[in-house]
């Protein structure tokens, strides 16, 4: 079976578009790959983060995808810190990467103009990343378009590293995901709901109780001809609201319009806030009962041991073959 791996920043809430574009589809893709999915805690890191906050996203996050139905009997799920050898590999990765592959990541050069006072992590993630990748020899890392240039950079310093120093990594491809329903901000639909959004009533955090819910939906930005039909391009607000409850009913975009055919507004928000805040609470519920439980220390306990033993014989072959390793190996 070919090896997939993930990576979640704990930055922001996750929200209802995270849910419905990207987790549905790592649930459905479970049962295809030996998945690999981590929390990328250091890659946060290259921007000042409260410490508090991130440790407690850290297992929030964790615990929503489980709720959300990825199944740790076929997932490797882990805290990426907590694997000492990911770092190291990646030091070993950084002396065979120039630093013109490094400046030429399209984030590094955007966050760089933002603040001239960047970090050194900032220039050197998209290394840890290679490292993230490359240690347990990932077939496949599942990334937007915008990403993939990561993923590429990770192949040639694997095949860099393999043609110096012999064969070592697997090389990885991209996956290019296929794009998911997208989700639009509720008070502006023409952008996507973005959990670093400054206008909370337009992102519904999958941690919003049910009054929430239902009021942000209630208010959303909608048109005004009171007809309830799919139309991206000329009505983004109510087109936004039926990609939501088709995408958490699994009912068709023909059947809601046949529904509410001559009905308006008032009652369409009233069904899709029911729905939502519905699909929500049952996933929040899964939640409650495994946040603080032992189950989630002993999927973390039992997935940071596989991640270890992997990236420690990595690590191993890499400094032999290197030279900087004091008795030989087998390996």
């Amino acid at each position: 079976m070919k090896k997939i791996l993930t990576g979640l920043k704990p930055t922001g809430d996750l929200t209802l578009g995270n849910y419905i574009g990207s987790i549905k589809q790592m649930v459905s893709m479970q049962d295809e790959y030996d998945s690999y999915i981590f929390v990328a805690d250091l890659h946060a890191l290259t921007i000042a983060q409260d410490p508090k906050e991130i440790n407690e996203r850290i297992r929030n996050f964790i615990a929503m995808y489980i709720a959300c139905g990825i199944d740790p009997k076929k997932n490797t799920i882990y805290i990426q810190s907590e694997n000492e050898f990911i770092p190291a590999i990646s030091y070993l990765l950084e002396c065979t990467t120039t630093y013109g592959e490094a400046s030429r990541m399209i984030q590094f050069k955007e966050k760089s103009k933002q603040n001239a006072n960047f970090s050194v992590g900032l220039l050197t993630y998209p290394i840890l990343m290679a490292a993230d990748i490359l240690y347990c020899d990932a077939d496949y890392v599942p990334v937007g378009i915008d990403q993939k240039q990561h993923v590429e950079l990770a192949r040639n310093i694997a095949e860099r590293f393999n043609n110096r120093y012999g064969n070592t990594f697997v090389l990885p491809e991209p996956l290019i995901t296929k794009v998911g329903t997208k989700i639009k901000d509720l008070k502006d639909p023409t952008k996507k709901m973005s959990k670093s959004e400054d206008n909370p009533q337009g992102v519904i955090s999958m941690f919003d109780d049910v009054d929430s819910i239902v009021k942000k939906i209630m208010r959303a930005t909608t048109d005004s001809d009171n007809s309830i039909k799919y139309d991206p391009d000329n009505k983004p607000g109510i087109s936004n609201l039926i990609n939501i409850v088709t995408s958490l009913s699994d009912r068709t975009i023909e059947d809601i319009e046949k529904e509410f055919d001559g009905k308006g507004y008032g009652e369409f928000k009233k069904y899709v806030a029911s729905v939502t805040s519905s699909h929500i609470s049952e996933i929040q519920k899964r939640f409650n009962e495994i946040i603080n439980s032992k189950e989630l220390d002993d999927i973390l306990n039992e997935g940071i041991s596989k991640s270890k033993e992997l990236a420690e014989k990595k690590y191993r072959i890499m400094c032999e073959r290197m030279g900087i390793v004091r008795n030989k190996i087998n390996n």
